[in-house]
């Protein structure tokens, strides 16, 4: 266990490496719970690579699904219609689900709004979100909704701010439709930590960076490099009543010339968990 709680990777920190390269590494390096992204794994058939973790003594943060946006969005352009997309991540359920524990929170974000067209996306959210919460309770997995920053409004988000994310999660009102907070995205949002503490037990996921000024979509960076009062974030999450793991998900273009993807990994993880003890010791001193 990291800092008294569990420390979590996701899969996207470690882009360039394999599936099985992250089990290894980040069993080898004390890391507690992973964050599985489904672009790593096998399309033909999923449950030999998922069967591993248990043997790595790693547990399941939460899982990314190739598709994880209800419109289009950076990472899956295609396909264009919600329907399809909805249809696609019901699919990724139903194949992980039954290999990860109880009640695992699969992510899932707006994508860009067509045409600007932010209230449309917020009334499909409103239609789709409730069907796919049900799907995923059906399959005992949740889903875990994602505010993004704004810097991402043109190729990824609808919706951002973890209050605007609150008032949707509120109004569809689904057990088994909570919030995914990411620091990176969320840390702008008017009294933040209001808003986290007023989250409480809809808080399905904590991811966390750090921030600078980016020179892309993908350009962050590691804990403590950055302006993000992490520490004050997973106070507040912890005041919310938050108990899962803390992940740390770093996306770095690899066109960018110091780019974190293009480094040493193992040592971007050890970084990282030094990083998080601090933090974790700071939010409870």
């Amino acid at each position: 266990m990291r800092g008294g709680d569990r420390f979590g990777i996701s899969e996207f920190t470690t882009w360039p490496w394999s599936f099985e390269r992250d089990l290894a590494q980040y069993a080898a390096h004390g890391v507690d719970a992973i964050e599985i992204c489904e672009f790593k794994l096998d399309r033909d058939d999923y449950a030999p690579q998922l069967r591993r973790i248990a043997a790595s003594g790693l547990g399941v943060s939460s899982v990314q699904s190739t598709v994880h946006s209800l419109f289009p969005d950076s990472l899956a352009p295609s396909p264009r219609r919600p329907e399809d997309r909805v249809h696609h991540m019901k699919w990724a359920i139903e194949r992980i689900a039954p290999h990860v524990p109880p009640d695992v929170p699969f992510v899932v974000i707006t994508g860009a709004a067509p045409d600007g067209d932010t209230q449309m996306v917020y009334d499909a959210c409103l239609e789709a979100f409730p069907d796919l919460a049900e799907f995923a309770a059906e399959h005992g997995v949740r889903i875990a909704f994602e505010p993004l920053n704004p810097v991402l409004f043109n190729t990824d988000t609808a919706l951002w701010g973890l209050d605007q994310a609150l008032e949707l999660v509120r109004r569809i009102d689904h057990p088994a439709l909570g919030i995914c907070l990411d620091s990176w995205n969320v840390f702008q949002t008017p009294d933040l930590h209001d808003v986290i503490r007023a989250c409480g037990e809809r808080i399905f996921l904590v991811q966390i960076s750090d921030w600078r000024r980016p020179r892309s979509g993908a350009d962050r960076v590691s804990l403590g490099d950055g302006s993000i009062d992490n520490a004050a974030i997973v106070r507040s999450a912890r005041e919310a009543g938050y108990a899962g793991p803390y992940v740390v998900e770093i996306f770095s273009d690899e066109s960018l010339p110091d780019s974190i993807w293009r480094s040493d990994l193992d040592a971007v993880i050890d970084r990282n968990a030094e990083a998080f003890v601090h933090i974790w010791d700071a939010s409870v001193a």
